[in-house]
C-alpha cells in the first residue's frame, strides 16, 4: 500500500514553516492518541503515519530529501535505511518520543522547566535560581557600588498572564490523566505509574496555545536591575537577591538570582583578608638616616610613614586602620608597607668619589649584617679542603 503525502498527512501546505508544522501534529497527535482511542487500530495506525511525517518534516535535511525523492528518499537505505526515516522496527514508542518532544519539552534553557502544557506537577512550579558575575575594582570594594546589571531570564508572559492558553480560550482539565499528572499502566503482576504523555504532567490540556509564549507561559527576555555592593566585600563573596531569578511555572514564585563577586588585581595593593600590603621605595639615604614619606591609601589619600635610621630592604611598617572596611562591620584593616632601598644608578664622577671616600671612612661598622655574613662564609672556607686533602688557600 502506498504511502500518503506527508505534506497531506499533517494537512499543510508545502510552504508550511515550522510552527504551523507543529501546530498541526499537536492538533493530531492528541486526536489520534492510543491513550484517547483505547483498542482502536485505526487511531494508533493514524497516530504512527502522523508522527512519521513529522519527524521527516520537521528535520531540514530530511524535508528537503523528501522535496526533491518523496518517500524513495527513505527506501532502500536512503537517509539512514530501514523501513521509513526511523528505521527498521520503527513503531509506536518511536513516535511517542515525538509526542513527548512536543507536548513534554523541557523548557526554554536556563532552568526553565516544565514544558508546553506544564511542568511535573500540576500546581504551581517555583522558578529557577540565576547565577550572574560581577567584576570591580578594589576601589568599588572599599567605597562599595551602586550599578546596573542586565541578567536574561525567563520572565511570565503578558500576553496570557503565564497560563500558556491564548487569551479568551479555555484550559481544560488532561482528559487522559483527569488532572492527576500521572497514569498507571498494569502489565501482568505489574503496576507502573508514569507521567502523562498527554499533559506532560500538568495535569491540564490547552487546545490553544499562547501566539506570543508558544504555550509555555514565559518568554526569553533582559531584565534591568539596581544592584547595590556593598563596602567591604571580598572575591568571591555571593549576594543573593530573592525573588529575582526566573519566573516560576503556572503562577509559582520566582526563583533568585545570585550574584558572585570578584575583584580585579590591583596595580598597587595586595589584599588578605581586611589588611592590604605595598611596597614603598625609598633612598639610600633616606633609609640611613631615617625620614617621613607618604604613601597613597586605598581611599584615594595619602598617609604619612616614618622610616626609622637604618631601615633595610623589606622592613615592614604597619598604618593601622589604613586597610579594607570589614563586610560585616568592625574596624577597618591595617596597611602594611614593606620598604625597599633604592641602590643609586647613573651616578656622577663627584658622586662616585663621595661614596668610595664614605666607604673607606666607614669600614664595615655601619654594615653590620654584610660582616656578620662574610665572617661566616670565612669559617665555611676554612673548612673547605682541595681533592687531595689538603686545606685549600684562601
Amino acid at each position: 500500500m502506498s504511502k500518503r503525502d506527508f505534506y497531506e498527512v499533517l494537512g499543510v501546505e508545502k510552504s508550511a514553516d515550522e510552527k504551523q508544522l507543529k501546530s498541526a501534529y499537536r492538533k493530531l497527535a492528541m486526536k489520534y492518541h492510543p491513550d484517547q482511542n483505547p483498542d482502536n487500530p485505526e487511531a494508533e495506525a493514524k497516530f504512527k503515519e502522523v508522527g512519521e511525517a513529522y519527524s521527516v518534516l520537521s528535520d531540514p535535511d530530511k524535508r528537503a530529501a523528501y522535496d526533491r525523492m518523496g518517500h524513495a528518499a527513505f527506501e532502500n537505505g536512503g537517509m539512514g535505511g530501514g523501513q521509513g526515516p526511523f528505521g527498521a522496527g520503527a513503531g509506536a514508542a518511536d513516535f511517542a518520543d515525538i509526542f513527548e518532544q512536543v507536548f513534554g519539552m523541557g523548557g526554554m534553557g536556563g532552568g526553565m522547566g516544565g514544558g508546553r502544557r506544564g511542568g511535573r506537577s500540576n500546581g504551581p512550579a517555583r522558578g529557577a535560581d540565576l547565577r550572574f558575575d560581577l567584576e570591580i575594582n578594589l576601589e568599588d570594594a572599599f567605597h562599595g557600588k551602586d550599578t546596573t546589571i542586565t541578567v536574561p531570564t525567563a520572565m511570565e508572559c503578558e500576553r496570557c498572564d503565564g497560563q500558556g492558553n491564548e487569551p479568551g480560550t479555555p484550559i481544560e482539565t488532561c482528559p487522559t490523566c483527569s488532572g492527576t499528572g500521572r497514569i498507571r499502566r498494569s502489565q501482568g503482576f505489574f503496576t507502573m505509574e508514569q507521567t502523562c504523555p498527554t499533559c506532560g504532567g500538568g495535569g491540564r490540556y490547552v487546545e490553544t496555545p499562547c501566539q506570543a509564549c508558544d504555550g509555555v507561559g514565559r518568554v526569553r527576555k533582559n531584565r534591568t536591575l539596581n544592584v547595590t555592593v556593598p563596602a567591604g566585600v571580598e572575591d568571591g563573596t555571593r549576594i543573593r537577591l530573592a525573588g529575582e531569578g526566573e519566573a516560576g511555572g503556572r503562577g509559582g514564585p520566582r526563583g533568585d538570582l545570585y550574584i558572585f563577586i570578584s575583584v580585579r588585581p590591583h596595580e598597587l595593593f595586595e589584599r588578605d583578608g581586611p589588611n592590604l600590603y605595598c611596597r614603598a621605595p625609598s633612598s639610600m639615604v633616606k633609609a640611613a638616616l631615617g625620614c617621613s614619606i607618604e604613601v597613597p591609601t586605598i581611599e584615594g589619600g595619602k598617609a604619612e610613614m616614618k622610616i626609622p635610621e637604618g631601615a633595610q630592604t623589606g622592613r615592614r611598617m604597619r598604618l593601622r586602620g589604613k586597610g579594607m572596611p570589614r563586610l560585616r562591620g568592625g574596624p577597618r584593616g591595617d596597611m602594611i608597607v614593606e620598604l625597599f632601598v633604592e641602590t643609586p644608578r647613573n651616578l656622577s664622577d663627584r658622586q662616585k668619589e663621595l661614596l668610595q671616600e664614605f666607604g673607606e671612612i666607614s669600614g664595615e661598622s655601619c654594615n653590620p649584617d654584610s660582616e656578620g655574613f662574610f665572617n661566616k662564609v670565612k669559617q665555611f672556607w676554612d673548612d673547605v679542603t682541595t681533592d687531595d686533602g689538603r686545606p685549600s688557600a684562601n
